[in-house]
């Protein structure tokens, strides 16, 4: 073996910063902030205003607008209507609705082609092997076949 030294004292071993008070006391509230940078001086009205008012930051004038030729609402060109549309969606979910019902869930339906009668109509010679959910009110005049 080879000799060994044998030191006795704490001056020459490094000491932590922190005391023995500090660590059993709790943590500030300064040791978990995050420091950030500090801006050295401060912007001018104008430079703010000229950085928020550039002309790529506005919002554009749009002219493609148009009313709904359905409901008579203001819609974009080439677009579906939001109105309109949530019709539809009201109306598809009544229909998935009473699918589930008749069939017992999601888990349990055919992969078939489904066809949705309303009031007064029948199934032509084309729906015969396709499934057939019939609804008990009038046909919606935006609801195409």
């Amino acid at each position: 073996l080879s000799p060994a030294l044998a030191v006795n004292g704490p001056q020459i071993l490094p000491q932590s910063h922190h005391s023995i008070d500090e660590e059993n006391s709790e943590p500030s509230f300064l040791d978990n902030i995050f420091w950030m940078a500090a801006p050295k001086k401060r912007r001018t009205i104008e430079v703010n205003r000229c950085r928020r008012r550039h002309p790529n930051k506005l919002i554009k004038v749009k002219y493609n607008i148009e009313p709904c030729p359905e409901c008579g609402n203001m819609k974009l060109k080439h677009t579906l209507c939001g109105f309109c549309y949530e019709k539809v969606r009201k109306e598809t979910a009544m229909i998935r609705k009473q699918i589930s019902i008749t069939e017992g869930g999601p888990l349990n339906t055919p992969a078939v082609e489904s066809v949705v009668l309303y009031e007064n109509e029948t199934p032509s010679e084309a729906d015969k092997d396709k499934r057939i959910v019939e609804r008990n009110r009038k046909r919606p005049y935006w609801f195409n076949m």
